[in-house]
């Protein structure tokens, strides 16, 4: 199958008339405001790690291995048109569930959660990737949808039950941060569908009920400490919200315009754990201050808004779908990681996207952005008139 897919769209991807409008549309706002990311990520990234213990010392160097491969994941992604994407959407999810389970039988415990999955020479986190095919597969059931009008309760069962199934795996490893993640990737996904009133008062009312439950019966006792950490942020300081509370002495220590490149006292004394993973925006903002911080969250409100731009033009629902799948997870996974590090939210252990270390994390986000860049290059508006007639069959 992949065979045929590569011989359709081969032409696409390195020329052919049929597909030489990509070209005109290549979406060079898109590519050049995610490449700064990375880079800006890499930079910091090595600061960060400047003190570190030896293992740690060539994390950036790692980082733009995986930036490197994601790079060529992501172009191979964006040249076969998405629409392929839709046939094979529920064979991804299918997939992705699979490698789920799999944490369960070849898991690697960490800190007392098992998420990833050891080769021995290469290892993995499935629920990274569940996020991209969670996207896929309610981008596909939205297209196909021929409801038009108003959803009830009764049209939000299906998608529901796509995301609950590796929402129920991810949070049984435990992962509540991802799982919180393709829950709101639902959400988003849901928001272009309109919805009756009756049925979203309805959704808040049994959200309300099922609080306490969920807080009783399905959070973990750390979970339910980190929320009543973030509840009272002076307490245990030394305990708890040692992370939190160094977190946002770091944001602070950074003032107006920073201590400068590797200058941070927060970092280069060890008071920041998890700095290139979960916490490298204190590390930015100490270095480079408000200024500085205030610059990285535009590049990353830029990115989002232009994902909404790329679903407004885009060809079909499931392109529309896509968009906002992608822009959702790149917007959830910043908001989580900012509110966590500055103290507005619980400390739930998300990634920054592109801007902490990790394969997985890399990966996901760097073939996200390929599927973003295969929407925009075959978008509706802007393709010269003698290339769009050559569209036909496409």
């Amino acid at each position: 199958m992949m065979r045929s897919l590569l011989s359709h769209d081969r032409a696409g991807a390195f020329g052919s008339p049929r597909y030489r409008f990509a070209r005109y549309n290549f979406d060079w706002p898109l590519f050049l405001s995610v490449a700064l990311i990375a880079v800006i990520g890499v930079i910091n990234l090595y600061s960060a790690t400047s003190v570190a213990k030896t293992q740690l010392q060539d994390v950036y160097i790692q980082q733009i291995y995986w930036l490197f491969v994601g790079g060529l994941v992501a172009a191979f992604v964006a040249a076969i048109d998405y629409r392929h994407y839709e046939r094979l959407a529920y064979g991804f999810y299918l997939f992705g569930i699979v490698l789920l389970v799999l944490v369960f039988v070849l898991g690697r415990d960490i800190r007392g959660s098992s998420r990833w999955v050891s080769l021995g020479f290469f290892s993995f986190q499935p629920s990274e990737f569940m996020k991209l095919f969670l996207v896929v597969a309610l981008a596909k059931h939205y297209h196909a949808d021929p409801e038009t009008g108003p959803r009830t309760l009764k049209d939000l069962i299906a998608p529901a039950a796509i995301a609950a199934v590796p929402m129920m795996l991810v949070l049984k490893q435990p992962d509540l941060g991802t799982a919180l993640i393709l829950a709101l990737i639902l959400i988003s996904i849901c928001s272009l569908m309109q919805i009756r009133a009756r049925s979203l008062v309805t959704l808040l009312v049994s959200a309300s009920v099922l609080g306490p439950v969920v807080w009783t019966y399905v959070l973990k006792d750390y979970q339910r400490q980190r929320v009543m950490s973030f509840l009272n942020p002076e307490a245990n300081i030394l305990g708890a919200n040692w992370h939190a509370h160094h977190a946002r002495v770091a944001v602070g220590s950074g003032g107006w315009f920073g201590h400068g490149f590797m200058r941070g006292t927060q970092n280069q004394y060890l008071f920041l754990p998890d700095q290139q993973t979960d916490f490298p925006f204190p590390v930015f903002a100490e270095d480079w201050g408000f200024f500085g911080s205030v610059f990285l969250v535009i590049l990353y409100g830029f990115l989002v808004i232009w994902s909404i731009r790329v679903a407004s033009l885009a060809r079909d629902r499931f392109g529309s779908a896509l968009a906002i799948g992608i822009g959702a997870l790149i917007f959830w996974q910043a908001l989580f990681n900012l509110g966590m590090v500055l103290g507005l939210l619980p400390v739930v252990g998300v990634t920054l996207p592109l801007f902490s270390y990790g394969g997985s994390s890399v990966l996901t986000v760097l073939i996200g952005i390929g599927l973003l860049m295969n929407v925009s290059i075959r978008r509706s508006g802007g393709v010269p008139i003698r290339a769009s007639a050559r569209l036909g069959a496409v």
